[in-house]
């Protein structure tokens, strides 16, 4: 037998109209910095690697402690911001990405329990079909078609989740 309810943690109406409301108000914060870049303009623009990160925080070094040594054809001021930004965005980008990974772990979990009350419902309705009791050989037949046969064996094999 399956070990089922293995997330038994739901959240309110209350929870999730907060969570929705939290959202939008994200979404609306950060809309002025909305840009949507082409598969052409990712790949031209890319996102600098670690190694050139280390130039940029270098030069950047070099300016606030060294800064008789800058060219002048750089407007510093936007560059600082430019480097400000991008901390501050790769830190929500971190934050956003651990809060996805537990809002699919959650989400794993609940269709987890799903598929496996939804197995035993099949598992009932196929016994209740024997019994030849009206209703439950239609429902069987109408699931049924849900389980594909496997190329190699000819069985049929359960719905992945």
């Amino acid at each position: 037998m399956a070990i089922t309810n293995l997330n038994n943690t739901h959240l309110t109406e209350e929870q999730v109209n907060a969570a929705k409301d939290a959202l939008a108000h994200l979404e609306t914060a950060l809309e002025i910095i909305q840009v949507n870049l082409s598969s052409e303009d990712r790949q031209k623009y890319g996102s600098i690697n670690e190694q050139n990160k280390l130039l940029v925080n270098k030069v950047l070094d070099y300016h606030k402690n060294q800064s008789e040594l800058e060219t002048p054809h750089i407007d510093w001021h936007e560059f600082e911001r430019d480097h400000s930004s991008r901390n501050l965005l790769e830190a929500m980008i971190a934050r956003m990405e651990s809060m996805t990974n537990r809002l699919n772990n959650a989400k794993i979990l609940h269709d987890y329990d799903n598929y496996q009350a939804a197995l035993q419902d099949y598992a009932y309705t196929n016994f209740m079909a024997g019994t030849a009791k009206p209703g439950f050989e239609i429902k069987m037949n109408d699931l049924k078609q849900l389980f594909v046969k496997t190329p190699n064996s000819g069985s049929k094999t359960e719905p992945s989740v």
